[in-house]
């Protein structure tokens, strides 16, 4: 298996008000802490999701513009995709800065050859901290081009079609997965 990363930091930040990449959380910039546990993965390539250009990108990463109009993180996987040479994409959403490296890698190690993994909580799959299969390039496509945008079908999709699994994260887990979107999240810490 190889992977691409992308940082997915597209979001318009409406509820938190400013950019979230550039709020300092737990003493560093949000971006910066994702950039480091992409880069633990081990990539061949990280990219950064976005509407435009941003000044704290690294250069050492590419960015990738989501397309115009964008219809929420369903853009940026799908131009992230676009750009994957190799047998995945690890996904991860600058607003999510519980998860850990430990946590990322195993959802690595549990992807095979033509299937991702996306963990689930409860119902719900949790799509921004994931592994996708190349192949998953034409749903995400055919999706963007109807007019339901979320992931969540989506990934149910991709899971019936078996090129994505769905892993049940433990309730002790469940916290790696918190968001951060609105001021009032900033005061959370890892419990």
């Amino acid at each position: 298996m190889t992977l691409t990363a992308v940082l997915l930091a597209g979001g318009e930040s409406r509820r938190m008000g400013t950019e979230k990449a550039t709020i300092v959380f737990n003493g560093e910039p949000l971006w910066q802490r994702q950039i480091t546990l992409l880069r633990h993965l081990g990539p061949e390539k990280i990219l950064v999701s976005a509407r435009e250009e941003r000044s704290w990108r690294p250069p050492d990463t590419e960015l990738v513009l989501d397309r115009a109009p964008p219809r929420g993180p369903i853009s940026g996987l799908t131009a992230a995709l676009a750009r994957t040479r190799t047998s995945h994409l690890v996904a991860l959403g600058v607003d999510m800065p519980f998860v850990t490296a430990a946590q990322l890698q195993d959802l690595c190690h549990r992807a095979n050859p033509g299937c991702g993994v996306v963990p689930t909580i409860g119902r719900r799959a949790e799509p921004l901290a994931a592994v996708y299969p190349v192949e998953a390039y034409v749903d995400f496509t055919a999706a963007l081009a109807g007019n339901d945008w979320s992931l969540q079908p989506l990934v149910r999709r991709l899971a019936d079609e078996g090129k994505v699994q769905l892993v049940k994260v433990s309730e002790a887990e469940a916290e790696l997965y918190r968001s951060l979107n609105e001021p009032q999240d900033l005061t959370l810490r890892r419990r």
